[in-house]
């Protein structure tokens, strides 16, 4: 079996950690996911993850809030989410570094670009915490941004739902899965995929976006195979 992706970006949701929970950290969700992360690890896939923070807190969530520290709060939700996939992670003998935007030494190293495709080379799992450091932010702005700059060649978008619908398929029986897409056809048709800084930078740097559920514990390994499931956005 040869993997499709030779290095890959892997956005995990803080919602998607938090398992049915809806909220913190559910153990067997943690341990699911890092033993499909080791699955593609496995299989000579250089591994790169970004995660989200929503489990915990959103910058949105703060009404009233300064929305600046709303988002630093954000941020400070993902390193808790990285720290707990990195045990998972390890917990597996998968070797793991965490690197955040926000300096905290005790913890964590500091993102540094080139250090960071070096942990890749040398066979290791490098999960992106803090977002990119700035509020007004989303840490899907972050997988596209990294994925630019290690020069990823996917970013695999894991979410609840297993792809991208014409309109939400909680509230809408009919709703129809679409199964490829262009970055034009995201923006135009505000379609929720990634926000839209996301969107756009994926496109002015041409990197696929592969959107798919969680909910199948093989899923991850079967893009990285590269089977047809979830939706892809790619050029025209």
């Amino acid at each position: 079996m040869r993997p499709k992706y030779k290095r890959i970006i892997l956005k995990l949701s803080g919602e998607a950690l938090a398992g049915e929970k809806g909220f913190g950290l559910d153990e067997k969700t943690l341990d699911s996911i890092a033993a499909q992360v080791k699955e593609i690890f496995d299989l000579g896939v250089e591994v790169s993850i970004v995660v989200g923070g929503g489990n915990f807190w959103r910058g949105r969530s703060g009404k009233g809030m300064d929305r600046t520290t709303a988002d630093y709060m954000g941020m400070l939700a993902t390193v808790i989410n990285a720290l707990a996939l990195q045990d998972a992670l390890e917990s597996l003998g998968v070797l793991t570094r965490v690197q955040t935007a926000i300096e905290m030494r005790q913890i964590a190293e500091p993102y540094i670009r080139r250090k960071a495709v070096r942990h890749l080379e040398k066979g290791r799992v490098v999960i992106f915490a803090a977002g990119t450091g700035n509020p007004y932010f989303s840490t899907d702005t972050t997988a596209a941004l990294r994925a630019a700059e290690i020069e990823a060649e996917v970013i695999l978008l894991a979410k609840k739902v297993d792809g991208v619908y014409d309109s939400d398929p909680k509230t809408n029986p009919n709703a129809q899965k679409i199964h490829e897409l262009t970055y034009i056809d995201v923006l135009n048709r505000g379609l929720g995929v990634m926000d839209s800084t996301a969107t756009s930078l994926c496109m002015d740097n041409k990197i696929p976006i592969v959107v798919f559920g969680l909910n199948e514990p093989e899923n991850i390994k079967k893009v990285i195979l590269g089977e047809k499931i979830g939706t892809l956005v790619k050029e025209e």
